[in-house]
């Protein structure tokens, strides 16, 4: 090893359980290992650190200097008036009111942050600056053209005739760059959803003007003294979350896709067993794809291939962490490696030559695990850099991307030699089947020339579909690793829902084999399973990363536009799930699902609870207004049940909460019903 490890883990030192805090036998070897070899480890931290409860609750306020004021809920729960006040007299409400508002300005800032950067490498492919990115899907750029006002045909005396890609790009890119801060309107994007819904928004005031004003105005509302209603609050909280999940992610995940391609279903693998001891391994981690894509390149390259192999390597491996991964897994089949919560496993393998990070969910600790072993950490992003000496930084520029990309890999490859003996790959890895957008589900319903979501909304109303659900999000190492994720997914797919996944739910699914089509024989019930086998699908879709939730709000759209389920997002048979959430982007996911229309239910926990009027008006009165709530439900089992039982209200509702019977049609019927 490279130096001594960080802490010995022995003694009267708490260390984790590896049996009790994971599911999954690859992650509870490596922490054995890890704890053998005294190096620390989120699971370790977690059981020697208990979380603050008054926090949990939502009622701690630090936004001033006269604080932290606590305020926690009296023993018994609360009876009568609510009198708990901060030094300024901000009640429990407000507290818990800003708290989480400010989560979703932290949430909605990530993930628009992100968009943004796509947007200038966007600008800078139309542009042709540089010879890294060009236009890759012109049929997905004609389509979103529309979206931004951007004519894609223009009139040359009297006749329509096809606009030049690159000037549509161009147009596409200023237009898109301007959602960000345009001093006037509202975003372009607001009309993609159903006009029902446009209109619920319109009428309660809630229409994002540009994406960074709504986020400030969160930070302004938030501060000591300026907004005390919490209606109001969320009002403004309910705005942003808008901006981010119609407005930043969606751009991002489209502009990604006419650079990068639009994602078709492909086969991969995950676990931490898709290492490879005799390749060089590069593990990719974080949530921005434009480094990622030219890593990928580069390394299927003759000249680095050659390169690792002149190094004693038979050749390159890489594999990904958390969004990243799911990013270059949807568009070339790169492993997964691991979920967010395996960061740090994925390096005690001894295996891992490079990891490559990027932006968000990244543990400041590997860095520290990284000095215990070979592995050079290199983070890329100038607005994400780590204090210890030992990280070597490679600022990505996207007129350079090449040139970065093939720094690093190059790095990775000579440092293949300075691998101890002692390298412990798991052999634990499954199979997978990803890469399922808006147009591939389209076209896996219908074919080329009849790709609809009717065959989708058909198979609910017959009932061999119970419904659909959005099952998304992190890990929480308060919670047991992937637990939530597999009892909720699997209770649901044995219930014929369908499911659609993202983000870490999606790698934690793969892992456990429910992202292949003969998964749905095994776990799913009757209907369910015979839709899969008919259309050759796996009963857990995967959509992507977490910045790709908005692929799942324009899958809900066009179940809408094929009708017979209603006309709006709310009157669907759909419920959205988040089993291990730990990040402000999780809460503002969560809100942009709840105000378009989906009852949606969070697991571990939700800081509101200190707060009850508060987390009434969320998980009651919004469903009045948006047609969506919240709802907390620590069981999996309970949670899908909600989620189920949700499902089938909404069946009810729409009259079709008994399934269709089967009725053999012969000629003569088919002669009367076409006259």
């Amino acid at each position: 090893m490279a130096e001594k490890p960080i802490k010995k883990a022995a003694g009267k030192e708490k260390v984790a359980d590896p049996a009790k805090v994971s599911i999954d036998e690859a992650t509870r070897t490596m922490l054995a290992r890890a704890q053998a070899l005294g190096i620390e480890t989120v699971f370790d931290r977690a059981a020697k650190m208990k979380p603050c409860n008054i926090g949990a609750q939502g009622t701690c306020c630090k936004n001033c200097g006269m604080g932290p004021c606590r305020l926690p809920l009296p023993k018994g729960g609360m009876e009568g008036e609510d009198t708990r006040k901060g030094l300024c007299g901000a009640t429990a409400n407000t507290i818990a009111a800003r708290n989480f508002t400010r989560m979703i300005a932290g949430g909605a800032a990530a993930h628009s942050d992100h968009g943004r950067c796509v947007a200038e490498v966007f600008m800078s492919a139309a542009r042709k600056e540089g010879d890294a990115y060009r236009i890759k899907d012109t049929l997905k750029l004609l389509a979103v053209a529309p979206h931004f006002n951007v004519a894609t045909r223009v009139e040359v005396d009297g006749e329509l005739l096809d606009r030049d890609t690159d000037e549509i790009a161009l147009e596409v890119a200023e237009k898109a760059l301007a959602e960000w801060g345009k001093p006037e309107g509202e975003l372009a994007y607001l009309k993609r959803a159903p006009d029902v819904l446009y209109n619920k928004w319109k009428n309660s005031g809630v229409l994002p003007r540009n994406i960074d004003r709504e986020i400030v105005e969160i930070m302004h509302r938030t501060h000591i003294g300026v907004d005390q209603d919490y209606k109001n609050l969320m009002k403004q909280g309910t705005r942003t979350a808008i901006a981010d999940g119609w407005g930043g992610s969606m751009m991002a995940t489209d502009l990604q896709d006419i650079l990068f391609g639009a994602p078709s279903p492909l086969q991969s693998e995950a676990n931490l067993g898709v290492l490879k001891e005799d390749h060089v391994n590069i593990v990719i981690h974080g949530h921005e794809p434009v480094l990622s894509e030219m890593i990928v390149a580069v390394s299927q390259t003759p000249e680095m291939i050659e390169y690792a192999q002149s190094n004693g390597a038979k050749g390159i491996q890489l594999s990904g962490i958390c969004c990243t991964a799911n990013e270059i897994l949807q568009r070339h089949g790169v492993p997964l490696c691991g979920t967010f919560l395996q960061q740090e496993l994925a390096i005690i393998t001894g295996a891992c030559d490079a990891m490559v990070v990027d932006i968000q969910c990244i543990f400041q600790n590997v860095a520290n695990v990284a000095k215990c072993f070979h592995t050079k950490l290199i983070t890329t992003h100038p607005i994400a850099k780590m204090e210890q000496e030992s990280v070597i930084h490679i600022e990505f520029d996207e007129h350079y991307a090449i040139e970065d990309a093939k720094k690093i890999v190059k790095l990775a490859i000579d440092n293949f030699q300075n691998r101890s003996a002692d390298v412990m790959i798991p052999s634990q890895k499954a199979s997978q089947i990803a890469g399922f957008g808006v147009e591939s589900i389209e076209y896996h319903l219908g074919g080329t020339f009849r790709g609809s979501y009717y065959t989708l909304n058909d198979n609910i109303i017959n009932g061999r579909i119970r419904g659909v659900a959005g099952v998304v999000g992190c890990n929480n190492a308060r919670t047991k690793h992937n637990e939530g994720h597999i009892e909720v997914v699997k209770e649901l797919v044995k219930n014929d829902v369908l499911v659609i996944t993202t983000g870490c739910n999606g790698i934690a699914c793969a892992m456990e084999g429910l992202l292949t089509p003969e998964s749905a024989g095994v776990y799913c019930g009757p209907g369910l399973a015979e839709v899969c086998e008919t259309v050759g699908i796996p009963p857990v879709l995967h959509m992507g990363s977490c910045v790709d939730n908005s692929r799942i709000l324009l899958a809900a759209t066009e179940m809408v536009k094929a009708g017979g389920l209603g006309d709006d997002i709310s009157k669907l048979p759909v419920a959205g799930s988040a089993p291990e959430w730990m990040s402000e982007k999780a809460i503002s996911i969560g809100h942009y699902f709840v105000v378009s229309g989906v009852y949606t239910v969070f697991g571990v926990t939700l800081p509101i609870a200190g707060a009850p009027v508060f987390q009434k008006y969320l998980f009651e009165t919004f469903e009045e207004m948006y047609g969506g709530m919240w709802d907390l439900e620590v069981d999996p089992l309970k949670h899908a049940r909600k989620m189920i039982a949700h499902i089938d209200k909404k069946r009810a509702e729409l009259g079709i909460d008994r399934a269709r019977e089967r009725v053999m049609v012969d000629m003569s019927t088919r002669r009367e019903m076409a006259g």
